[in-house]
């Protein structure tokens, strides 16, 4: 009986014991999670994927600093910044007059690449031999004024038109370039999409459209066009030669605080500009 009991003793020790390494070591996993400082990322469906990438390695590689990123559009993450919601804004534009009349002229610029916006159309037109549309033509489309295939050598189909939605930077460049005013009214547009892999879906998914995305979401039923008889290609934008190409930023309101800054630095410097040429883009 005596040795029954002394055997108890033991089992419950070590049980105790083990009890006590497994809630210190929790203790201590969880006072590293809370020490670790949280930055806000949001903004442009264009950035993003350069974003999340960048942000899974720096997490990886440190632990004072924890980055969470998400979409919005590049006036959101503007505002986001402005309003000292978010750390971070992602944004395929320059900031804006208006932004800065709204807001105060206190917004940090840091470029992280380089973009084109690329005229896509579904398999069977790009088949068909719509290969390339003129200023004029892509203008006439938006507008309304052209809105058969047919009209630009293609079948005889009507054009599926997708535009981005309102406060989206691809939109402003894409209007203000082709347009002429990113506040242009395009009453030819069929559909309206929230980010560039809803373009690209709905390209792929149908037999008749066109819209314009992030070069790197080109592919996959979503045939990239010559504008002006120039491709949206990586070298093409590299040099300036595709009109349709734009910087991509992160901006700060103020001064970075340090965890901003420790991942800004990260995404501009070598690690970061090699996650930006794997996810498509162009390196700044």
């Amino acid at each position: 009986m005596v040795g029954l009991i002394r055997k108890i003793i033991v089992i419950m020790s070590i049980a105790l014991l083990a009890l006590v390494i497994i809630c210190s070591a929790s203790a201590k996993n969880v006072t590293v999670s809370a020490s670790a400082k949280d930055v806000t990322v949001s903004g442009s469906s264009t950035v993003m994927p350069l974003a999340e990438v960048a942000a899974e390695e720096f997490n990886a590689q440190q632990k004072d600093y924890v980055v969470t990123i998400s979409a919005g559009g590049t006036g959101a993450g503007i505002l986001g910044i402005a309003e000292r919601k978010n750390d971070i804004a992602m944004a395929s534009r320059e900031i804006t007059d208006d932004e800065k009349e709204r807001f105060g002229d206190s917004f940090e610029e840091f470029l992280v690449g380089q973009d084109g916006i690329s005229l896509a159309v579904s398999d069977r037109i790009y088949q068909a031999g719509v290969k390339g549309l003129s200023r004029d033509q892509v203008r006439d489309i938006y507008s309304g004024n052209i809105t058969n295939w047919k009209e630009l050598g293609g079948p005889d189909a009507d054009i599926f038109v997708i535009s981005r939605e309102e406060g989206s930077g691809t939109r402003d460049s894409f209007n203000e370039i082709v347009l002429g005013s990113k506040d242009a009214e395009t009453p030819g547009v069929d559909m309206v999409a929230f980010a560039g892999a809803e373009v690209k879906t709905a390209i792929s998914g149908s037999d008749k459209a066109i819209g314009y995305l992030g070069f790197n979401y080109l592919g996959g039923g979503a045939d990239g066009i010559a504008f002006d008889g120039i491709m949206p290609t990586y070298e093409n934008i590299k040099l300036d030669l595709y009109e349709l190409h734009r910087h991509l930023y992160f901006y700060t309101f103020g001064k970075p605080t340090g965890g901003a800054q420790a991942f800004i630095d990260f995404v501009r410097g070598p690690e970061g500009q090699k996650i930006a040429v794997d996810e498509g883009f162009i390196p700044a």
